[in-house]
């Protein structure tokens, strides 16, 4: 399996990522790397970082491509849309679009990834907008697809019914899930709530036909992480901040519960005797376990880890990436958006008596959006 990374542009530069990689390389033996980055110093981490395995056998197993430029995290997106060349992430989608790799991982910049890749990959036919996609935990020991997390901030209501059936696909394929539950994610489940587009999306997911997924109405925010929804859908700046508030919500449970069970030696030894249940709760909420994000709808695969990713948390990334090599996601989606072609249930425009939530609304601007 050939894989494509972007050593560059996370917030801990190629240490990172050249970390991550090499904990992936241990996990997947079939794995062919390519990575994209300044030659001379992706070399000499790789050598400094391989542990026990020699720079030669190394390098056996991957490829080193000179990308002297970067993207950095505050490059405007268009600013890099006008002039990529010899910079990593293009060196990197470049090898995904020719077919030189299977997918491609990077933890940089996000508005100029979306930018590049809608340019260079493009979408599957019919797909009005890539969403950002990722799993998050749920209470009851599974997870919940959320997106969109930043590809589009500015969205029409069928660009959520797009997104629906992306999350849903991504459920049955990936996970396994026969019927996935889809939700919009809302600020009440009353049929008055919510901004027009959301009420719009509604209305157009209560009235398609088929059976690939079971639309359950609407979800407020407290609700993500209940295990009633596979997928929760909104734009991409709700769900971008709610993803990050609860990644930060995460972070301070964990944090405070260390702190707790370390103030006084009593609970230090509860501590010990409590230890498996705490390393398996720390497990479920780790954001770490949870890194990498898929950019559903490209013709080919794309996964955005975390700007401030660790080693660790990047090879949860490219684990992300290989599973959806593994089911050929994006050949999925092509299949199934090809059929609703003919029947179309995807961005269609119906409306029923569902008095529940929605109604029939216009929705906002259709212009480019990207999240940086």
């Amino acid at each position: 399996m050939r894989i494509a990374i972007d050593a560059m542009g996370g917030d801990f530069g190629p240490r990172a990522t050249i970390g991550g990689l090499l904990l992936a390389l241990k996990r997947h033996p079939e794995l062919k790397p390519s990575v994209f980055g300044p030659k001379a110093e992706l070399r000499s981490l790789v050598s400094e970082l391989g542990g026990g395995a020699t720079e030669a056998s190394l390098l056996e197993r991957l490829e080193l491509v000179d990308a002297p430029r970067v993207v950095l995290q505050s490059t405007p997106p268009m600013e890099a849309f006008e002039d990529p060349s010899a910079t990593s992430l293009y060196g990197m989608l470049a090898a995904v679009r020719d077919g030189e790799a299977d997918a491609g991982i990077t933890c940089g910049n996000t508005g100029a990834l979306v930018a590049l890749a809608r340019r260079e990959l493009g979408s599957v036919p019919g797909i009005s907008r890539p969403a950002i996609s990722t799993a998050v935990p749920t209470r009851k020991g599974g997870r919940c697809y959320l997106l969109d997390l930043g590809a589009s901030v500015d969205v029409h209501a069928r660009h959520l019914v797009d997104f629906a059936h992306m999350g849903a696909l991504m459920a049955r394929v990936v996970d396994g899930v026969a019927v996935p539950r889809v939700a919009l994610l809302n600020v009440g489940i009353e049929a008055s709530k919510g901004v027009a587009r959301v009420r719009e999306a509604d209305a157009l997911l209560k009235s398609r036909g088929g059976s690939d997924f079971d639309y359950i109405g609407y979800l407020e925010g407290d609700a993500i992480f209940s295990g009633s929804a596979d997928v929760v859908v909104c734009d991409g700046f709700v769900g971008n901040a709610v993803l990050k508030a609860s990644e930060g919500v995460a972070q301070m449970l964990m944090k405070r519960l260390q702190e707790t069970f370390e103030s006084h030696w009593s609970t230090r030894l509860v501590s010990l005797l409590a230890r498996p249940a705490l390393m398996r709760f720390k497990a479920q909420l780790d954001p770490v376990r949870h890194n990498g994000a898929s950019l559903l709808g490209l013709n080919r695969i794309v996964v955005k880890s975390h700007g401030n990713a660790s080693a660790q948390a990047f090879a949860f990334a490219i684990d992300r990436a290989v599973r959806e090599v593994e089911v050929g996601l994006p050949d999925h989606l092509r299949v199934a958006w090809s059929q609703n072609a003919a029947t179309p249930v995807i961005s269609s425009i119906v409306t029923d008596d569902r008095v529940d939530s929605g109604s029939c609304d216009t929705a906002g601007s259709d212009g480019p959006s990207f999240q940086g």
